[in-house]
């Protein structure tokens, strides 16, 4: 790794390393070489709140903090740290995507951690993937790359099977940690008592790990208290009206909150549809109901709960991390927000709530983005002295994913799922770019969309699928509608872009988003 900085030439080398192998402490040597050469680095976190536990680290190793670089940072902050990197002042930046376009004179490394998160992906305004970008920022420059994750992505680690990029594993823990045990909780046989959530075999396994003194964590990747509020009484549900999704049931706040457009309002005393008061009722669970069953389950345990809602930015997060590093926590309950990097070393067991939650669907990336979840989640037990445990509640004990977790042969998963896109010339065999109609009425969105479908091009290697409605089709109030275009990965797919828009007119009110190589199909 310090050979590649130390040619001060472009090269790209993904550093692949089991939970807790020390992948940090590699790239921070080749940071160390970077910049004996005097020359900035650059690193790249998916997750701003990840910043404090990671400067924490870069301090004690080089005695002086990096610059940080995050929307969230205040505008005169901004400022100085553009400044200082523009005069070659700051040797050193952490920051989210928009750290790639601050004006380094003399970049000499650029890292991106976690390299396979979608939260690298711009989905508004202009659309970039960070991760891409870095290494065309990185070829630019005429420096190193270095692409850094326990669960790589399938376009990275084809990319290293085809010689494009250096590749350095890291097989076992550091310090001669084990990696955790992992077992599946089959809900079929084992179901959580009525109204809750928890099996009983993982409850069991959590009061034995408090009762020796260890740290556990459950997991679920959804926010709120419910992600549906319905009426028993005529069926009703609570949907935003300006998105083509449920109203999510935040009980701390007393609100229904449209996690896509911000809508909300108070929680109705009766159903708005019939009248019937006191007939809503919440439908399944969110990070606050499994806060609130845990609270009944484990009354003594000192809890924690990490999630956006109540993390909101770096100094929360660092506060976070010291209450749980200092045992001042015996219970954490999170999001995918604790899946990211943390290091908890009294931390032993970790429980998924609902290992099936990303697999739901039916997207192209689904089974890759969940297996790397809690790949990655799992990762956080165990990682100091004593063994970790993992365990997985779930509907489908047999699906591939999850017995690739119990298995732990990550690389036999990923060739099979490197086959199955393969045959159908799937990303990243093949290239994908979505056209995205949106519009103020649903008949001037449908109008687009059928022009664009009439026009759309055709030949060899070439393929468009829609127009359609999108699974989001009302977002924020606009109508929206897909087409898909799909060309062999030989084919330049900017041309094709450039003169198929051309030859459609967009009327006032409607416009046309396109996304390259997209992550998401919403």
């Amino acid at each position: 790794m310090q050979t590649a900085v130390g040619a001060r030439a472009f090269s790209v080398t993904l550093l692949d390393g089991v939970t807790g192998s020390g992948k940090t402490e590699v790239y921070l040597e080749a940071i160390a070489t970077c910049l004996r050469q005097g020359r900035q680095a650059l690193v790249m976190l998916p997750e701003i709140a990840l910043s404090s536990q990671w400067t924490e680290r870069f301090e004690r190793r080089f005695g002086v903090a990096p610059a940080v670089w995050h929307s969230d940072l205040p505008s005169r902050t901004r400022k100085i740290t553009w400044q200082a990197v523009a005069e070659g002042k700051a040797p050193v930046v952490v920051g989210a995507r928009s750290a790639l376009f601050l004006p380094f004179p003399d970049l000499g490394l650029v890292v991106v951690d976690e390299e396979h998160e979608a939260a690298f992906k711009q989905q508004d305004g202009v659309v970039y993937n960070a991760r891409d970008m870095a290494v065309v920022r990185a070829r630019l420059s005429g420096c190193a790359a270095i692409l850094v994750s326990a669960t790589p992505s399938l376009e990275t680690v084809i990319n290293v099977e085809t010689g494009r990029y250096a590749h350095l594993r890291l097989a076992a823990r550091h310090a001669g940690a084990r990696l955790p045990q992992i077992s599946l909780v089959d809900l079929r046989e084992t179901p959580a008592e009525r109204g809750r959530f928890l099996a009983p075999p993982l409850i069991q396994a959590v009061k034995q790990t408090l009762e020796r003194g260890e740290q556990a964590m459950l997991f679920l990747n959804r926010r709120g208290y419910a992600p549906l509020t319905l009426c028993r009484a005529c069926g009703h549900r609570m949907q935003c009206p300006n998105c083509t999704a449920w109203l999510v049931e935040h009980r701390t706040r007393h609100r229904l909150l449209c996690h896509h457009c911000g809508h909300t309002l108070p929680i109705p005393e009766e159903c708005p549809a019939c009248g019937m008061r006191d007939s809503l009722t919440p439908v399944g669970p969110g990070i606050e109901r499994i806060t609130e069953e845990a609270a009944a389950v484990f009354p003594e345990a000192r809890r924690m709960v990490m999630a956006s809602d109540t993390i909101s930015g770096p100094h929360a997060a660092a506060a976070a991390a010291h209450a749980i590093e200092a045992r001042e926590v015996d219970l954490i309950i999170g999001t995918q927000l604790v899946a990211k990097g943390w290091h908890f070393p009294h931390l032993t067991f970790v429980g998924v709530v609902d290992a099936d939650l990303g697999l739901a669907g039916g997207e192209l990336r689904a089974s890759e983005r969940t297996v790397q979840l809690l790949h990655q989640v799992a990762g956080r037990a165990g990682r100091a002295e004593a063994p970790g445990q993992v365990m997985l509640q779930t509907f489908i004990p047999d699906h591939p994913v999850m017995q690739a977790l119990l298995d732990g042969d990550l690389d036999a998963f990923m060739e099979t799922e490197a086959e199955s896109r393969r045959d159908g010339e799937w990303p990243p065999f093949g290239r994908l770019a979505a056209l995205i109609v949106s519009a103020d009425t649903a008949i001037l969105a449908d109008t687009v969309a059928r022009d664009l479908g009439r026009a759309a091009p055709h030949g060899d290697g070439v393929l468009v699928l829609g127009p359609a409605p999108a699974p989001m089709a009302l977002l924020r109030g606009r109508h929206r509608r897909r087409l898909l275009l799909k060309v062999r990965r030989d084919m330049a797919v900017q041309p094709i872009l450039r003169s198929w828009l051309a030859s459609v007119r967009v009327p006032a009110g409607a416009r046309v988003d396109v996304d390259v190589d997209p992550i998401s199909f919403l």
